[in-house]
């Protein structure tokens, strides 16, 4: 399935949640993440991402996508973030 995740983290639990995040999505800018993930990965995904937040101060928004195929992306202004490739 295709995710998108945005976040509003406290300040010092902002550096562990984006390593998470980065871990099984794409940073597009800021507190928001994008791509492909199992129904497992996304578990585990929110299982690490539970054991860093404050319930209470924080909170996690999952936009959760069949497929690609059916969702449209564009972008105003300068492209932040995007996909990490390594050669």
């Amino acid at each position: 399935m295709f995710v998108i995740m945005v976040y509003d983290v406290k300040e010092e639990r902002v550096a562990r949640a984006l390593k998470v995040s980065r871990k099984y999505l794409n940073w597009v800018q800021n507190s928001v993440f994008e791509g492909e993930l199992t129904v497992s990965q996304l578990e585990r995904l929110k299982a690490e991402l539970r054991d860093v937040l404050n319930p209470d101060e924080d909170s996690v928004i999952f936009y959760k996508f069949r497929t690609r195929a059916y969702f449209e992306r564009e972008v105003l202004g300068i492209e932040k973030g995007g996909e990490e490739v390594f050669l």
